[in-house]
Order: C-alpha cells, then sequence, then structure tokens
C-alpha cells in the first residue's frame, strides 16, 4: 500500500520514480504511469497498451512517446494500432486497415506521396484523415475548404461538411 501510494504523488524523487516504475505491482506501475511527470515513456505506452480506461490522459501527457511504435502496428486493439499508424518513423502507414479509427491516422501520416494523398481524399472511408494531413498543400486545402464552404461537397458517412444557417 505505501508503493502505491508513494506512486500516486506527484513530487517522487527521480530515483524513486526509476524504482517504482519496474515495482512487481502493476497497480503501482499503473499510479505511477498516470500521476507522475518523470514516469518513464516505456511505462507510458504499456499502460496504454494494457489498460484502455487511461488512454485519453495518457495521450495528454508530455513524455508520452510517439515515436518507436512500429511493433505495434499489428496489434488487435485498433486504439493501440491506430496510435502505431501515427507514428513518424512508420515506412507504410496501413490506409487498408480494417478499422476506421487507424485508416484516419494512417491518412494523416505525412510520409505519403501526394498521389496517395489524392488517392485517400477521393475516398470517404480515408477522406477526414487525409484532410488532416500535415502535408496537403495549402491550395488542395483551400479547394477542399472551398468546396465545403459552398456546399458542394459530398459528406463522408460520418458527417463531414455541414451547411450552417446563420443564428
Amino acid at each position: 500500500m505505501l508503493r502505491r501510494g508513494a506512486a500516486s504523488w506527484p513530487g517522487l524523487p527521480a530515483p524513486l520514480v526509476e524504482s517504482l516504475a519496474r515495482d512487481d505491482d502493476e497497480e503501482v506501475r499503473i499510479r505511477l504511469a498516470c500521476h507522475h511527470p518523470l514516469a518513464p515513456p516505456h511505462l507510458l505506452l504499456a499502460v496504454f497498451v494494457a489498460r484502455p480506461a487511461h488512454r485519453p490522459h495518457l495521450l495528454t501527457l508530455p513524455g508520452f512517446p510517439r515515436t518507436g511504435l512500429t511493433h505495434l502496428i499489428g496489434h488487435p486493439d485498433p486504439q493501440v494500432r491506430a496510435l502505431a499508424a501515427a507514428d513518424l518513423a512508420l515506412p507504410e502507414p496501413p490506409v487498408e486497415d480494417p478499422d476506421a479509427s487507424v485508416r484516419r491516422a494512417a491518412a494523416a501520416h505525412p510520409r505519403l506521396t501526394p498521389e496517395v494523398l489524392e488517392a485517400l481524399l477521393a475516398d470517404p472511408r480515408t477522406a477526414e484523415g487525409a484532410a488532416a494531413n500535415p502535408t496537403l498543400p495549402v491550395p488542395r486545402m483551400h479547394v477542399l475548404l472551398d468546396r465545403c464552404l459552398n456546399g458542394n461537397a459530398t459528406p463522408p458517412p460520418t458527417g463531414g461538411c455541414r451547411e450552417t444557417t446563420p443564428a
């Protein structure tokens, strides 16, 4: 119980954080990952994979790893695959994954070629992610925005562009 309490204290000194990150008690490691700013990245990732309830919080932590996740691309959990699909070191984003969230994350990957990006923009299953791609050229963004604002877009099944009326 003392180790669990200590793991919940954000002021715990770094040497104790390192020790508790290797603790045999899973609850100690989970509390450390969720409460301590010095929790090691490998622990944050391990808790992300093992405990879905903690994922939203873990993703907000500055120490959460964003690269080195390619080994998770075949994971059975689509949320874990979606995280891996966003890894900048991933050589080939899984744009054909069966899960929509993974396809969306893969379509937003900056390593995609312009040709692949255009094909993804044309596919309603990947258009949202492709439109969020940071390598999308500004002129192409303007074309997409103009189409949405003028009501000429065909909304994808999940919503897409919607016309609004002024209040």
